[in-house]
């Protein structure tokens, strides 16, 4: 036996090993087919040397799990979480425990990706028809989407839509003044680059319905406030302008709803709904609307149709409408949503149901009621006169001395003005935290009356015209499941529908489906994260501030950039920041004509419609034979465009999957033409530690910590996408309306203003991102990139005799994903890339990436997670699936009638006469080690075109829950 060192033994106990798939034998193998010796001569093979790093990234040493987790502990408990009563849009919320450990805390819930594949995603897709029927049924409205990425964001989205839709000429849009100020912020930046006119002033005295396309009408007001908009809606529509309300879900279980009373759209955030505020997010916005609007609406709609059998079936519809294909013409940039908080909203309401609801919305209701009532005999003017969970109070000169005197209780309270005090009260107010915070404002409170004395004597404080009169969650998802054994049962039925990274490897190109580490997502639901205010006093938030400033500082070292933002809470969020940093440079030099995008045919979809948000004309370069960027027409087009270029947006590696040996020569060419290079991250798992983007040239970047920094896709959302920059660019980063401090680089000229409602986005998941660098350390991420890459090559070396692959460096060598050719397939058989996506199904995979970027192929992203032995099963998979073909070609199989076309097989279809010419062996187990280990889809092929015509995005009748509980 070898004599190790302690040092020796204590460095086997590290993370990296974990985190890489193949072992150091596997490894050898996948080296040797590829006829490599080692890692180092297969990145001298495939990165180009102009671009490579040679330094050593700065970072700390690698922690193990253990030390990992107790510096994180440590971080945490410098947040002192206090009992805030601030309200503005988030508030103290429960999270069911059955729905924490078997949905937030079950990788079965949160590895999953977007449901594009609808045949192998249909548990997520019922839980996301679950928070569209929530939505519909609260708001009153007749569509719901399946979330966007915050209330801010929704309401900046109503308003680009509401400008679509109506025939107005008008360019101004209306914002009622007691709307929360964050709201306000994203708004203001949304509309600047496109040109939009903001009013705010109070809709019940200010609004001139003619001269407006749309008015946002808070209902609840951010001070509390509930009025009756009911006459302002009906001008509104006399001008043929839209009516939309920012609301509160809990509020509308008491509130008559705002479809009721006229208005077009809804939009409001879902936290409260059982998802904590984690400073700031993530969580998930809705957006209702009529039915008219359907083919406008941002973000996904999941729909019901039918499948091969004529089964009741869920899936995304009107997909059309997505940035992936209608690029520069898309409703939206957003390309991702909030689905994991999405469910979890949506089991929060599955759970309490519509008397659960009731009871928490009356308690929180009636606890404000008692404050207010105590406040006025204790002679302080409570100026809001109808409301539901928060007041306004009166405290002429006051206010920050009994603020001061809250926190000393543990208190934290909404200071308005030095005249005016906020308090909001939720479902995890008590009886005590109320007690307190009245004798905050007197220390005689209660000494000739009880809480109990005041409860008797409240008033009622909601109109009566403005009472929810109308039933809610009144489908049987909502009353089914209210004991722990049956959602218990529910979930675990919903999840084993689903493939997810815990079943088996996602090896979708451009999404980086690499693990999510238990030890990363530990700390998310820790109390000290999970439960902090994004507005309360930052010397109570010090242990955020510390992970902020390390996060920042480490990614800026792995990019090689000056300044961070972690304020964009998706990757498309990041692109748009970007851009608008780089015109408020333009501005700022006097250079604001500056206005035209080049964009690679290439590119992502997300990067021309970001890149219209911003305000930017599109003009595409094309691409060579080979799959680059065609360097001449780009220098033409930048030479056409030298007056009025402002950037260029480019994915590094290509969207292709190749590294482009001329980035270095294009970054050249777009700075000599005066404009800045916007490199899209999406590609950056094949970079860390071997190239960093502003040492080839790039001037801003944003980084998918949902891809390369291991926060898991949840099932489509939560992403992060932070923005890297030069120092050039940093006084532009976004900032915040209610935080000061958030850019500290902001100087005299103005920032892009705010991207998304809190200071710091997502703030809640970013200590996984960090755990993720601490553990790997400097040496770690160049492993992982390695056999990233290392991966991708053993795949596209094993499909290469079966599959044409696409592109491939001009020395045969693929990035960190490959690209299958199926189009001489189907010109030869009919078969199609749809065929073998529902085909892999049958062998227990999700599909690589369908027809993008280019039509009729597959994009295949392996990661550096997955095994050899895992690569190998799914490249089994597809070379039995290319023989299959081939049986077609040879004509020993029927062309209409095979194992492909009729893909994916249900267990159903064990019942009954077997009629297809081939056998049931060969439908369910193509392979034979498919007999020990087999997922079984829950429908068969889905029938889109018919979801689309046939638009249902509610829950289905009642009887099918009733054969579900048989």
């Amino acid at each position: 036996m070898p004599t190790l060192t302690l040092k020796e033994l204590e460095n086997e106990d590290n993370f990296c090993r974990r985190h890489i798939g193949p072992d150091p034998s596997e490894r050898a193998a996948m080296l040797s087919a590829l006829g490599l010796e080692s890692l180092d001569e297969l990145i001298d093979r495939t990165v180009p040397e102009n671009i490579r790093f040679r330094g050593t990234l700065r970072l700390p040493e690698p922690r193990n799990e253990r030390d990992t987790l107790r510096a994180l502990r440590l971080m945490a408990g410098r947040n002192k979480v206090m009992n805030s009563m601030i309200g503005m849009g988030y508030y103290g919320t429960v999270m069911p425990k059955v729905v924490q450990r078997n949905v937030l805390e079950n990788p079965g819930w949160y590895t999953a990706y977007t449901p594009y594949q609808a045949e192998v995603s249909q548990g997520r897709l019922e839980a996301l028809l679950n928070f569209q029927q929530m939505v519909i049924d609260l708001t009153g409205l007749e569509l719901a989407n399946a979330s966007l990425l915050d209330e801010a964001t929704a309401a900046a989205e109503a308003m680009t839509m509401a400008r679509r839709v109506v025939k107005s000429k008008a360019n101004a849009f209306f914002v009622d003044r007691d709307t929360h100020p964050q709201t306000i912020g994203v708004i203001e930046t949304r509309a600047r680059p496109l040109g939009i006119e903001v009013i705010i002033g109070d809709p019940l005295r200010d609004l001139a319905p003619q001269r407006v396309f749309a008015a946002l009408l808070s209902y609840p007001g951010s001070s509390g406030e509930i009025r009756d908009f009911s006459a302002v809606t009906e001008k509104l529509h006399e001008a043929g302008a839209l009516a939309i309300a920012a609301t509160d879900l809990l509020a509308l279980a008491l509130l008559e709803p705002p479809g009721a009373w006229g208005a077009d759209v809804a939009i409001g955030s879902a936290q409260r709904f059982g998802v904590p505020m984690g400073y700031g997010g993530p969580h998930a916005a809705f957006f209702a609307t009529r039915e008219v609007h359907k083919r406008a609406v941002p973000g996904r709609i999941i729909g019901v149709s039918v499948d091969s059998s004529g089964k009741p079936a869920l899936r995304m519809a009107l997909q059309t409408r997505e940035q992936h294909i209608r690029r520069e013409k898309a409703t939206s940039n957003i390309c991702t949503a909030q689905v994991l908080l999405a469910v979890i909203a949506g089991f929060y309401a599955v759970w309490h149901g519509n008397t659960g609801l009731r009871r928490i919305a009356r308690r929180a209701h009636r606890m404000a009621r008692i404050a207010a009532l105590a406040l006025e005999r204790l002679g302080f003017e409570v100026e809001t006169k109808a409301f539901f969970d928060t007041i306004t109070v009166r405290v002429p000169g006051q206010a920050r001395r009994i603020a001061a005197r809250a926190r000393e209780q543990g208190i934290n309270l909404r200071v308005s003005d030095p005249d005016r005090l906020g308090l909001a009260f939720d479902e995890t107010t008590r009886r005590r935290d109320l007690m307190r915070v009245i004798r905050c404002f007197s220390t005689s409170a209660f000494d000739d009356w009880s809480i109990d004395d005041l409860d008797r004597a409240v008033p009622q404080v909601i109109p009566e015209p403005l009472v929810r009169k109308s039933d809610f969650l009144t489908h049987p998802v909502f009353r089914l499941y209210h004991s722990e054994t049956e959602m218990l049962r529910y979930l675990r039925r919903l999840q084993a529908r689903d493939i997810a990274l815990d079943r088996s490897m996602i090896p979708l190109g451009s999404c980086t489906m690499k693990l999510n580490a238990t030890t990363e997502m530990i700390p998310i639901s820790w109390r000290e994260f999970a439960h902090m205010h994004p507005f309360a006093p930052l010397e109570q938030a010090q242990g955020y501030l510390q992970l902020f400033e390390e996060l920042e500082t480490w990614l800026g070292e792995i990019t090689g950039f000056d300044a961070v933002s972690l304020q964009p809470n998706a990757g498309s969020q990041g692109e748009y920041s970007g851009l608008l940093c780089i015109r408020a440079y333009h501005e700022a030099r006097g250079e604001g004509e500056r206005d035209v995008c080049l964009i690679p045919a290439s590119a992502h979809g997300t990067n021309p419609a970001s890149a219209v948000l911003a305000g930017l004309k599109v003009v595409v370069v094309p691409c060579d034979d080979d799959g680059n960027v065609d360097v001449a027409a780009l220098e033409a087009l930048a030479k056409e465009h030298a007056e009025r270029l402002a950037a260029l947006m480019i994915t590094y590696p290509s969207t292709h999957g190749v590294f482009e040996a001329a980035i270095v020569e294009i970054c050249d060419i777009v700075h000599g033409a005066g404009g800045q290079v916007y490199l899209d991250g999406a590609n950056l798992n094949a970079l860390v530690g071997h190239a960093r983007p502003a040492d080839f040239g790039a001037d801003v970047c944003h980084i998918n910590l949902h891809k390369t920094f291991c926060i898991p896709h949840g099932g489509g959302g939560p992403g992060v996408g932070p923005i890297a920059v030069k120092a050039h660019l940093a006084p532009f980063l976004p900032d915040h309306v209610v935080v000061e401090g958030v850019n500290p680089a902001a100087g005299r000229a103005r920032t892009i203003g705010q991207v998304s409602a809190a200071p710091w986005g997502s703030a809640s998941i970013l200590p996984i991102s960090w755990a993720y660098i601490a553990m790997m350390g400097a040496e770690g991420l160049k492993r992982a990139t390695e056999h990233a890459i290392l991966a991708a090559n053993y795949v596209a070396h094993r499909l290469a005799p079966h599959y044409p692959v696409l592109y491939k460096s001009k020395d045969g060598w693929v990035a960190h994903e490959c690209i299958i050719d199926l189009r001489p397939i189907e010109k030869a058989t009919g078969i199609t890339v749809e065929d073998v996506a529902k085909r892999l199904v049958d062998f227990g995979f999700h599909a690589p990436t369908m027809s993008f970027p280019v039509p009729g192929t597959l994009m295949i992203e392996p990661t550096e997670s997955e095994s050899k032995r895992e690569l190998d099963r799914f490249c089994d998979a597809m070379i039995q699936i290319r023989e299959e073909i081939r049986a077609i070609e040879k004509g020993q199989v029927d062309a209409k009638d095979n194992p492909l076309v009729n893909a994916p097989h249900t267990h159903d279809l064990l019942l009954g006469e077997w009629r297809h010419p081939y056998s049931k062996a060969e439908a369910f187990f193509p392979l034979e080690a498919l007999r020990e280990h087999k997922y079984w889809p829950p429908v068969g092929r889905i029938d889109n075109a018919r979801g689309d015509r046939q638009l249902i995005c509610t829950c289905p009748p009642p009887e099918s829950y009733a054969e579900a509980a048989e």
